[in-house]
């Protein structure tokens, strides 16, 4: 059994639904209502292309978020080249969003090596077990670490893994043995 901590690409997507709706001026959740108004579609668009850019978030999770069908998505990106280059608004709005998007996203720290990675988790005092019944894999750049634990450590390195790591941009993945 498998059980992901930290952010899910749709928490992802909705941050940056909510981040598009803020710089434009719409109300939280409006990307996701059903209108074809310009105002709202341009929005949607733009969000949908950056996480499918920067976050390689999949369609069928951008399309429910929005309320809308997988197809659509997939038409947004095919036009966004087009929009881009032909459009202003278009162009103007995704580099506000955009811009803004990377600046919070880039803030966050990354791990450069494995070993990095493991030596701040053993500082923070994370325990490993030679027989483990869960398995920790925890992800940070291009660092990769699986920490071996046992279900009476496994909610304590969970409180430490987070609380160590909450300036960097990782991800864990649990699995249960």
């Amino acid at each position: 059994m498998t059980y992901h901590f930290k952010m899910t690409d749709r928490e992802k997507f909705i941050n940056i639904c909510d981040l598009t709706t803020k710089l434009v001026g719409l109300h939280q959740g409006a990307l996701s209502e059903k209108t074809r108004k310009q105002e709202y579609q341009t929005p949607r668009m733009v969000a949908s292309l950056i996480a499918i850019l920067e976050k390689e978030i999949h369609y069928k999770i951008i399309a429910k978020v929005l309320n809308r069908d997988r197809s659509l998505i997939y038409h947004y990106e095919k036009k966004h080249k087009h929009n881009y280059s032909s459009i202003p608004k278009y162009r103007d709005m995704f580099n506000l969003v955009y811009n803004s998007f990377k600046k919070i996203d880039t803030s966050k720290k990354v791990f450069k090596t494995r070993e990095d990675l493991m030596s701040c988790l053993k500082l923070a005092g994370i325990k490993s077990v030679v027989k483990p019944q869960v398995k920790v894999k925890i992800k940070s750049g291009n660092a990769l670490f699986t920490l071996n634990t046992n279900y009476f450590d496994f909610s304590n390195n969970i409180n430490i893994i987070n609380k160590s790591l909450k300036d960097y941009d990782y991800k864990t993945n649990i699995i249960t043995l």
